[in-house]
Formats: structure tokens, sequence, C-alpha cells
């Protein structure tokens, strides 16, 4: 558990958290599911029920022009995504902020 847990601030990562009790963050890409669970667990005190990951691969973009005027390829970088599942009836405060700023 030698990686940091980076919550993915997202309208669509905000509805799963609110709705279905669904967290999703950002890992490492060479981390697995049991290592998510533990490091879940061990930081926010949660039970954690399923752990599901998916890879997503970088986009190529258009980076920057050289001297001679012709655009040179990029690529972002790959990550990957965790969604994971807490028992039901309990949280993890990623969103308490945004929750309270909607409450004023």
């Amino acid at each position: 558990m030698d990686f940091v847990l980076y919550p993915r601030v997202s309208e669509k990562a905000y509805g799963s958290a609110t709705t279905l009790n669904c967290y999703v963050f950002n890992v490492p890409l060479t981390t697995n599911k049991i290592e998510i669970k533990k490091a879940v667990e061990a930081k926010y005190e949660v039970t954690v029920e399923t752990v599901n990951i998916v890879r997503m691969k970088g986009k190529q973009v258009n980076r920057a022009i050289n001297n001679r005027g012709t655009r040179t390829r990029g690529k972002r970088i790959d990550f990957k995504k965790a969604y994971v599942l807490v028992k039901e009836g309990q949280s993890i405060p990623v969103f308490a902020s945004a929750e309270e700023e909607e409450k004023k």
C-alpha cells in the first residue's frame, strides 16, 4: 500500500457516490483490486464490497508546431480508475465539502 488514492472529481463520479454508494478513484497503473481494497479500508475505515478497475488509454493530441510548420503528435498519459462499492450505510467523505457548499 505504497500509493496514494486520488478521488476522481466529476459530475458522474459525484452522482454515483450519492446515489449508488460507489466511489471513483484514480490509482497507479501497477495496482490491483486487492491492494486498492486494502488501501480504501485502511484510509477511510469503511467496508469495501467490490472493486472494479478500468485502464484508460491516453488520447492522441496535437502538441506543438515545429520550425517547419508541421504538427507533432503527442499522447496523454495512461491512467487507471477504480470503482469502489462501499457497504450500505457507510460513506467516504470525499465529496463532503461539495455537499456543504450546496447546503449554504
